[in-house]
């Protein structure tokens, strides 16, 4: 990336690669303004295309040296470059499977970084220290809120300090659904995925009794008993919604000290385990603040942690690029399948993968979904692609990994969540509102007006990269803030308080 100085009469603006035929604005251009040796014809934003060359209709369009579209119309030196004049159509991309992808220098347990964590009875590392509160099905959805808010009124969490919070987790499923079916399997997994994340240190789950989503199947499955920090019931069983909230209440109480009794100790960085998100994006996300976040998870992997990539339409059009990373053909493989997949799903419900960016991406500068991915899978960094599972599925592989879900944000993060993830980031240049319980979320800035404007939101300022400020610098301030945040320091939106309603397990199949 090199940003253009320019005489106080011209603009700054980006090139991102030689091959572009593109720049991006730093500031707003004015119609009239010169770049690079070009004088705008239109008032160009900032974040946003102007033409470098003179691009033929059906020519493609380059930006990061990828095609992000084609040219509607001729384009100009000095246009603007946006839906106008920009359309997106299918071209041949090339797989390159395990191309480059290359053993990883991980280093020694002695030399990894630490933080300060809760070390789990199975082995696994907690950020955080919950109880939290499942439902099977949105009936149970307001009893189990109800069991939050009393413990919460009550003031008792004040006599246990290594609690973070007694928090209900609802979801809007789980009544007429097929036991056999895809919705079962998966909210089944992401239920499990919750109540077993190591950021969890006791669970209630509640049900009403006669929905689809049975409790008793979901224990046979994983072979799950009651025990001092996981209890069920079920309103109908249990007398009515009073009777229910205060058994829930009572066996909460019970946990509490169980719960409570544990410190945080000294744990190596390998350990963690780091959910990548990106919403609200702009034509910035793809320069700094996803780059900056690639290079924290080469960082973290460095020292032999675990990131996870996920939003498959998100990285559509860009999937070549982490096929040519595969450990081998068998992972490049699964996630052009999981593409394909995709594509075949957003047929069937009369939707096109186009349809991602969003209005607020496009306010933001990004125009279609190609260019929009290119940025989004810089957060994967640069190293190797081991693994790649459905959603929700346990994350068992160290490394870069994959894993398929929505684009959406809260039904994202639910599943990374639901697959181990103990710590997140997420990037945005719109201003995303978002938290994350029990995994503690990171708001990483992809521009300066948007840090200062929501600084009581956002963790990082990466808009300072535009001044200057390398990626490599950017991504170990990212990475040192990982280790605070997961060693106990609160990120921004938790200090908000933000999280609560977040829990969005992804409905795939059909409601009945």
């Amino acid at each position: 990336m090199k940003i253009v100085e320019t005489p106080a009469r011209t603009s700054r603006v980006i090139r991102l690669n030689s091959a572009d035929n593109i720049v991006v604005a730093v500031d707003n251009v004015e119609k009239g303004k010169e770049a690079l040796g070009v004088v705008a014809t239109a008032r160009v934003p900032r974040g946003h295309k102007m033409a470098a060359q003179p691009i033929a209709q059906g020519e493609p369009i380059r930006k990061f040296g990828q095609i992000i579209g084609f040219a509607k119309t001729p384009i100009a030196p000095g246009d603007w470059v946006h839906e106008h004049n920009v359309e997106m159509h299918d071209f041949a991309r090339d797989y390159a499977y395990c191309a480059d992808a290359k053993p990883e220098d991980i280093l020694s347990v002695g030399q990894q970084a630490t933080f300060e964590g809760y070390r789990r009875a199975n082995g696994k590392a907690g950020t955080r220290n919950y109880v939290g509160i499942l439902t099977s099905v949105n009936c149970s959805a307001s009893a189990s809120k109800f069991m939050a808010e009393e413990i919460n009124r009550s003031g008792i969490l004040k006599d246990y300090p290594n609690i973070d919070g007694v928090v209900a987790l609802t979801q809007a499923n789980g009544c007429v659904i097929d036991y056999r079916g895809v919705i079962f399997d998966t909210l089944k997994r992401t239920s499990w995925g919750y109540a077993t994340n190591p950021n969890m240190g006791g669970v209630v789950m509640v049900g009403l009794g006669c929905e689809g989503f049975q409790i008793p199947r979901f224990k046979e499955a994983y072979n799950v008993t009651e025990s001092d920090t996981f209890r069920t019931m079920t309103i109908q069983e249990t007398g009515g919604t009073r009777k229910t909230v205060e058994a829930g209440v009572a066996a909460i109480r019970e946990m509490l000290p169980i719960v409570n009794n544990v410190k945080r100790e000294t744990i190596p960085a390998s350990e963690l385990m780091l959910a990548l998100q990106c919403g609200g994006s702009d034509g910035y996300s793809g320069i700094t603040a996803n780059p900056a976040l690639g290079a924290a998870v080469d960082i973290l992997v460095r020292h032999g942690g675990t990131a996870i990539l996920s939003e498959t339409p998100e990285i559509y059009g860009a999937e070549h690029l982490l096929t040519r990373r595969a450990a081998d053909r068998a992972v490049g493989e699964k996630l052009v399948d999981i593409i394909h997949w995709w594509e075949d799903y957003a047929k069937r419900n009369q939707m096109e993968m186009n349809n991602n960016p969003s209005p607020g991406n496009k306010l933001g500068g990004l125009t279609t979904i190609l260019e929009k991915s290119l940025g989004a899978a810089a957060k994967g960094g640069s190293t190797t692609l081991t693994a790649v599972y459905r959603y929700a599925e346990p994350v068992t592989a160290k490394g870069f990994v994959f894993m398929d879900t929505p684009g959406y944000d809260p039904v994202s993060a639910t599943g990374q969540v639901a697959g181990g993830a103990n710590i997140l980031c997420f990037t945005t240049g719109r201003g995303s509102a978002y938290g994350c319980k029990p995994t503690p979320s990171i708001k990483l800035a992809t521009n300066t007006p948007i840090y200062e404007r929501m600084i009581d939101d956002m963790d990082i300022n990466c808009g300072d990269i535009l001044d200057g400020v390398t990626i490599e610098a950017k991504g170990q301030e990212i990475f040192d803030k990982i280790l605070k945040v997961a060693s106990g320091e609160r990120s921004k939106s938790e200090l908000l308080g933000y999280g609560d309603n977040e829990y969005v397990p992804w409905q795939i199949g059909a409601t009945m």
